[in-house]
């Protein structure tokens, strides 16, 4: 099954490791096969990557980003995940044995999906990563 992306103008993709950036409109992409795919409103800033949810979420999106490089990383962001798995309540915690599930499956942008209520329950209890304020939730994007 096709996808179908549609891009805002200047929006930024990231397909199978090469960043690409849409003209100056509305366009939409339709991808016939599997590809690695993220968009940069989903990419995580370096910097925020400060805390053990993000930490996770920023390795699983590496592994998506850089392939050369996605065995360490995937092995890296299990190690991380397995770490919080001790780290929430059963309703939670299932997220993160999906999240690592799907590591292993090699499907990163399913991971990071599962992540996002993490992040969102990481930030209420630690407050937002600095220079991110209260409402952004996961919000926080990389700029390249």
């Amino acid at each position: 099954m096709a996808l179908n992306l549609t891009l805002k103008p200047y929006e930024r993709i990231v397909v199978n490791g090469c960043m690409m950036r849409n003209g100056g409109r509305k366009s939409t992409l339709t991808i016939e096969n599997r590809a690695d795919i993220i968009r940069e409103t989903d990419l995580l800033k370096p910097e925020a990557a400060a805390t053990p949810v993000r930490a996770a979420y920023f390795l699983i999106q590496s592994a998506l980003i850089y392939p050369e490089r996605r065995d360490k990383l995937a092995s890296a962001a299990q190690q991380q995940l397995a770490k919080l798995a001790t780290a929430f309540g059963t309703e939670l915690r299932s997220h993160v044995f999906e999240a690592a599930n799907n590591v292993s499956q090699s499907e990163y942008f399913a991971a990071l999906r599962q992540l996002r209520p993490l992040i969102k329950r990481e930030d209420e209890v630690l407050g937002p990563p600095p220079g991110e304020d209260a409402s952004a939730g996961d919000q926080t994007r990389i700029s390249t």
